[in-house]
């Protein structure tokens, strides 16, 4: 069965040879030969746990910064206004994994003010709740909520997934974790009839609260959840989608002993296993079994939990200040404390970074964000963002 599945691989690389030359295609700067020197320069710092920074779309003027405890702050020209653009924490709070996770921007947000939240509330169950913002757009109103998605989560549950995102289609795409650790049997990423474990495909223009695109892979299956649109996760952290191709990139928390981002090219299909928890990156679980793998994905990268423990996925680099870097993905570890890059092409990934430490010993690279611009930030525990900018 490995066989069959390195072979699947080496198809799948090679068919990465036309994104390849679209991802650098979108500069007249030459594709690197090597490590690029860069260098992460801090733009703020005083956030109690920072956990996401994201820009609404088209506007350079604002930069969202979530904490942890609920708080949203909006950095409006490079300055951070002195009263939260959102405050959710008499919502969260409570529980070992409470927080606010992450937002995203309706695509007619300039228009519609209409903003979404992924935070877990003071039971340990799943909210994604849409806002809106006040016609200045320095606020959002507390008292628009309506709750769009409200799962709930085992008493264990550590594994939330909690990154969302519109999609190149306009769709709201939410990742849900597998809720607790340790797999079968208490792994729900398989089961047809649950939300965990899954990237979920919503359309929050039309229903109440939304409506299931017609397009999306399970729709007419019966024993499917037809909100599915991926399975196979543990924990997709964060993730996002090419700003530049629509190409999608995951960066899946491994169990035992595996990282990996997972990656589809564009137009990204739906209806794709990823594997968990029949396989951990490109071994079977648990480590020594056999297992049936024909259909699955795998990982186009893994790395060891040595020194590491949860990958941190990023974005792919569509910015000005380093036009050779365009079409590189970055990534990072929370344990780890470093950023990396990769560029995909037809012989494989190709690191086009040396690994960057945190600037503060011990810190933790628990997110990153993009600016409208398409320069990208690394979000610190510490509370610290840092801009990668050229050295």
């Amino acid at each position: 069965m490995h066989t069959s599945r390195k072979t699947w691989h080496a198809v799948m690389l090679a068919g990465l040879t036309a994104w390849a030359c679209i991802s650098c295609g979108d500069s007249t700067a030459p594709v690197p030969t090597g490590p690029q020197a860069i260098k992460l320069t801090e733009v703020d710092s005083g956030y109690n746990f920072s956990v996401f920074v994201a820009a609404p779309p088209a506007d350079t003027s604002r930069l969202l910064v979530v904490e942890r405890r609920g708080t949203i702050f909006l950095r409006k020209h490079g300055v951070r206004q002195s009263t939260p653009f959102l405050d959710l924490s008499a919502l969260t709070g409570q529980g070992h994994e409470y927080g606010v996770y992450s937002i995203a921007f309706h695509p007619q947000y300039a228009t519609n003010r209409r903003l979404f939240v992924y935070y877990v509330d003071n039971n340990a169950d799943t909210r994604v709740v849409e806002y809106q913002a006040t016609p200045d757009f320095d606020h959002a109103d507390p008292n628009s909520q309506q709750i769009i998605l409200a799962q709930p989560q085992a008493a264990q549950a550590v594994l939330y997934g909690g990154d969302i995102a519109f999609g190149p289609d306009g769709f709201l795409y939410i990742a849900l974790g597998d809720g607790r650790v340790g797999g079968p049997p208490f792994s729900l990423a398989q089961d047809s009839t649950s939300l965990l474990g899954k990237f979920l495909r919503l359309d929050v223009d039309n229903g109440a609260p939304y409506a299931v695109p017609p397009s999306n892979p399970y729709v007419t299956r019966a024993g499917w959840r037809p909100e599915i649109w991926q399975l196979g996760f543990r924990n997709p952290w964060r993730w996002s989608f090419d700003r530049g191709t629509g190409d999608l990139y995951v960066a899946d928390v491994g169990e035992n002993t595996f990282e990996e981002i997972d990656y589809l090219p564009a137009p990204v299909v739906g209806g794709n296993n990823f594997g968990w928890p029949i396989m951990e990156g490109n071994d079977c679980f648990p480590a020594g079994s056999n297992c049936f793998t024909a259909g699955l994905l795998l990982p186009i990268l893994q790395y060891t939990h040595q020194p590491a423990c949860a990958i941190t996925g990023g974005y792919v680099y569509r910015g000005a200040r380093m036009p050779a870097l365009r079409g590189t993905y970055f990534y990072g570890d929370y344990c780890g404390g470093w950023t990396r890059s990769l560029r995909l092409t037809a012989g494989g990934p190709v690191s086009e970074i040396d690994p960057i430490a945190s600037p503060l010993i011990n810190d933790n690279v628990v997110s990153f964000g993009e600016d409208a611009a398409g320069e990208i930030y690394v979000v610190m525990a510490s509370g610290r963002i840092y801009r990668i900018d050229p050295n």
